[in-house]
């Protein structure tokens, strides 16, 4: 099978090798996924560089990709939840990525079933960024009728996060673009800020939770906004003491980590509120939660940028490092 491969890490940047190689033999609770799809995403770049290699220390080469949506074609002898022929989805487990090529052996608690009204590159643009939200939620114990503050809510991470958490009850908040506005109301948002006319920090207070996705630069002014006692989750901010206890990691990783957070966990001490940094892993029980949460009368919404083939996979990466994309970048593996 075709796949692609990191050899060496630049921080600048490299491309991926396409290697013909031996399609993986799944184990006794993996399955055999044929990869229909998959997803280009900021975190393959950044894995690229080098800069999450703390947090997951991958030996190379390196299969990349993280996200993908298949077919079973193969079933492990203890697993049990799929058969052949089913339609799943998933981000990959952390130690074992491997969507950008034609077959992946996947442990089946990572992956979900998908929504018939979903295609495979439909699918794909989900895992990773409904995951994302659906843990963020989880570690603020969100309950329904309190609110919540997206930054950057008119991204990607928006797209999915808002949705899911005004499915879940939350009065949610979000400044961006103006010409964003009509898009995020209809997805869930109440209350839009315009931040060319207005600063978020100057009508916001009280805030339940904030869902960070802007980092060090803004984490200041979204503590501000943030009732005492409040939890904010970060996406872009750095891991603490918290996250490396939470993942179960070394005594030097946590050292490490709490002396790298101490200046967030410091700013939420102020008025007892409590930081967060989340890297997002895999979780098909909660994908499971996400189709649930949306039918085929109120589907979650999706969104497309642009299609590639994986001969293209480079192309593809860099557009994803260049930005401004309006929707996931995809790599169509085969045809329906």
């Amino acid at each position: 099978m075709k796949a692609a491969i990191l050899t060496h890490y630049n921080k600048k940047g490299t491309d991926l090798e396409i290697r013909d190689i031996t399609i993986p033999v799944p184990d006794e609770k993996e399955v055999l996924v044929k990869v229909m799809a998959a997803a280009v995403n900021p975190l393959d770049n950044m894995i690229i560089r080098k800069e999450v290699k703390l947090i997951v220390p991958y030996s190379l080469p390196l299969i990349m990709g993280n996200e993908l949506a298949g077919v079973v074609v193969k079933v492990g002898k203890n697993a049990s939840h799929f058969k052949e022929g089913d339609r799943v989805y998933g981000r990959l487990p952390l130690h074992k990525i491997g969507a950008f090529a034609e077959y992946a052996a996947v442990p089946e608690s990572a992956l979900a079933t998908i929504p018939d009204y979903f295609t495979f590159e439909q699918a794909t643009t989900v895992p990773l960024t409904a995951l994302t939200a659906m843990q963020a939620f989880e570690l603020m114990h969100v309950q329904a009728g309190e609110s919540v503050f997206i930054s950057g809510g008119t991204g990607s991470l928006g797209a999915m996060a808002i949705p899911i958490a005004h499915a879940l009850g939350l009065h949610v908040y979000t400044s961006g673009n103006k010409e964003n506005e009509e898009r995020v109301r209809k997805l869930g948002v109440e209350k839009f800020i315009d931040y060319k006319k207005e600063n978020y920090v100057d009508v916001l207070d009280s805030v339940d939770y904030v869902l960070d996705t802007l980092g060090d630069r803004e984490l200041p002014n979204e503590f501000k906004i943030l009732k005492r006692g409040g939890h904010l989750v970060s996406l872009r901010g750095l891991p603490n003491g918290r996250f490396a206890q939470r993942n179960h990691m070394s005594w030097l990783k946590r050292v490490l980590f709490q002396v790298a957070g101490r200046k967030y966990d410091k700013m939420a001490a102020a008025k007892d509120q409590t930081y967060d940094f989340l890297f997002v892993h895999e979780n098909g029980k909660q994908l499971e939660m996400i189709n649930h949460l949306f039918d085929k009368d109120h589907p979650l919404d999706t969104s497309i940028d642009e299609i590639f083939s994986l001969d293209q996979i480079n192309q593809a990466l860099d557009k994803v490092k260049r930005g401004r994309s309006k929707g996931k970048t995809i790599i169509r593996m085969a045809t329906e």
